[in-house]
């Protein structure tokens, strides 16, 4: 439909998690309704610390089915896969 509101992607980051997580979608006629809809409808219970709404056609994302030739090139670079490290207590959670 021509006249239907945008369609955001909802990112909530929980008071003891240290990244935002996908929740879920709603639709909004720009950026401020989205976000209030979003605390008003995903943090009810005052469990969110930070939200991010992004609109739907601004996501770019990979297909699952063709996982092995997105993945397949850092199999072959080991220095990638920091396993060899001693990482100190001290640095925290990376």
């Amino acid at each position: 439909m021509a006249n239907e509101w945008p369609l955001w992607e909802v990112f909530i980051r929980g008071q003891h998690g240290m990244s935002h997580r996908h929740v879920g979608s709603l639709h909004a006629p720009d950026e401020k309704m989205a976000m209030n809809n979003a605390r008003d409808v995903y943090t009810r219970r005052n469990e969110g610390v930070s939200i991010w709404v992004v609109q739907a056609k601004d996501i770019t994302a990979s297909d699952p089915s063709e996982k092995g030739p997105m993945y397949e090139p850092s199999e072959s670079k080991v220095y990638r896969h920091p396993t060899f490290y001693d990482i100190p207590d001290e640095a925290g959670p990376m």
